[in-house]
């Protein structure tokens, strides 16, 4: 395979700050090559210079042997580059043909012409989306193949996926999955950037390594394990990133659900957390995990059933009313329902309390508040210039953060954690694990769902297994593993033992 790209000792400083020290990164044509590292190693930014994003400091560019001298995107965009980041470059009040031909408007005239085109381009890629529909009204996964179809648009030759499945469900991860190897196959060079080390070993042929700025390795995917490139990322394997909880005794029961109904995916649940108890809730995208968490919250109405907290019945008609009795959430989308990205942490951390920070004429005690939030800031060793800093301004791994501090400032009796560390790099994955750890340490009764199947055997106790909207099993630390726990959530029955 030839050389496609060669970045050649790239360097880019930001003042004193040096981002980027002299890195050598190429792509193949007909490779999948992923980029690794923890949140602020600099992969982001090596690729905003591929794209023609950022100009380096210093260093060369090559595109097929050519050496490249960037003016911006556009002439990223003429070389056959494509970047398609983690927030989508989508105008949502557009339709789905506009978006993709955003760029060749004026150039293409007919608007039957601009839906055939972009019709052809998404049948291509597999999926049957209506090319006059706002992009606004799409669901995530499909808003993801308007950006590929845009790339796909103009002759590609190089595509950058940043996090490209983050927000998707297993069976959409799956078929992105298909494209981009369908991608490969046609000599499309893809870089591709992920979180989720058990994806990138299914799907990259050679992985590079960054740490700090600079690159650790690049090898092949086939000659190392995820416990050697989790030891290049962080200095440490993946079995000293969770606690040990050998030897944990329990409280008594704090959260008993019993036969729980709501809506279509919440079948006649019944379960029950001790004080001090980490349980787990695995099962397959769809099988009502999510639901079963936002009905124990009162964000999805109850049919039928009856959550009790230390013995005691609720009436929960609202999140407010869950909160009030002692119960947080940690949602999966911690974007839109976790944080208010525009506001300092200060105000996001005490906003599950506010009334330990107001005085009797509804005044904020802001001394009070700012003491209590530094604080916990260094508790959490939360990585901000200060808490008056927004949200949005911080890493993943930071805004998760922000969130568990809006539930260890609560101080309620349960706390459920819906992919706790969903687009979150190992360093930070092993800090928030030592968090959950230390609420359940505390006596709270912990409620973890996670698509991670590695998470759930690290982190938890024990594990209930979802399937259709029910229980269907449960595993213990002697039975974990991924067969039974995809046994029991593909067919509800435990994996057979082999003779």
């Amino acid at each position: 395979m030839t050389d496609l790209v060669k970045l050649t000792a790239i360097t880019k400083s930001f003042g004193g700050i040096h981002a980027l020290g002299g890195v050598d990164f190429d792509v193949r044509a007909g490779e999948i090559h992923a980029l690794l590292g923890e949140n602020g190693a600099g992969k982001s930014t090596l690729m905003r210079v591929l794209g023609g994003e950022m100009l380096p400091s210093s260093g060369t560019v090559e595109i097929e042997g050519r050496q490249i001298e960037f003016t911006g995107p556009s002439t990223a965009r003429a070389l056959g580059i494509a970047v398609i980041h983690q927030e989508f470059a989508l105008a949502p009040d557009l339709t789905v043909a506009e978006n993709i031909f955003l760029g060749e408007l004026p150039a293409i005239i007919g608007w039957i012409t601009l839906k055939k085109r972009a019709g052809e381009l998404i049948q291509r890629l597999g999926f049957d989306i209506d090319p006059g529909a706002t992009v606004g009204s799409l669901a995530v996964a499909h808003q993801q193949i308007v950006e590929i179809a845009k790339a796909l648009s103009r002759d590609v030759k190089i595509i950058v996926f940043d996090e490209p499945t983050a927000v998707l469900a297993t069976q959409d991860a799956e078929r992105l999955h298909d494209i981009i190897r369908g991608l490969r196959a046609r000599g499309v060079g893809i870089v591709y950037i992920s979180h989720r080390l058990e994806e990138v070993f299914a799907i990259a042929d050679r992985m590079t390594v960054m740490k700090d700025g600079k690159v650790v390795a690049t090898v092949e995917a086939s000659s190392v394990s995820i416990d050697d490139v989790i030891r290049m990322m962080v200095g440490r394997p993946i079995s000293t990133m969770f606690p040990d909880r050998k030897s944990r005794s329990f409280g008594p029961i704090k959260l008993d659900v019993q036969n729980l109904v709501s809506g279509r995916l919440v079948k006649d649940v019944s379960f029950s957390i001790r004080a001090g108890e980490i349980v787990g809730l695995g099962g397959l995208v769809g099988a009502g995990r999510t639901e079963v968490a936002r009905a124990i919250f009162g964000a999805d109405r109850l049919e039928s059933g009856v959550v009790s907290l230390n013995g005691k019945a609720l009436r929960l008609q609202s999140p407010r009313d869950a909160v009030q009795a002692g119960i947080g959430l940690l949602p999966e989308d911690r974007k839109l329902q976790g944080v208010i990205l525009n506001q300092p942490i200060r105000v996001n951390a005490t906003m599950s309390r506010l009334s330990s920070v107001v005085n009797r004429f509804g005044f904020l005690k802001s001394k009070e508040e700012g003491r209590s939030v530094t604080a916990l800031s260094d508790n959490l060793r939360l990585k901000a210039s200060s808490i008056d800093a927004p949200v949005s301004s911080l890493s993943g791994g930071n805004q998760q953060k922000v969130v568990l501090a809006k539930w260890f400032y609560a101080d309620g009796d349960i706390i459920i954690l819906d992919e706790p560390t969903r687009g979150v790099d190992v360093g930070a994955k092993s800090e928030i694990y030592a968090l959950v750890n230390r609420l359940s340490e505390a006596g709270k009764a912990v409620l973890v769902i996670s698509s991670e199947h590695q998470e759930l055997f690290g982190l938890c106790d024990r594990i209930l297994v979802m399937r259709e909207g029910a229980l269907c099993g449960e595993l213990l630390p002697d039975d974990y593993s991924e067969e039974n726990l995809l046994s029991l959530a593909m067919t509800g029955e435990p994996a057979r033992k082999k003779r």
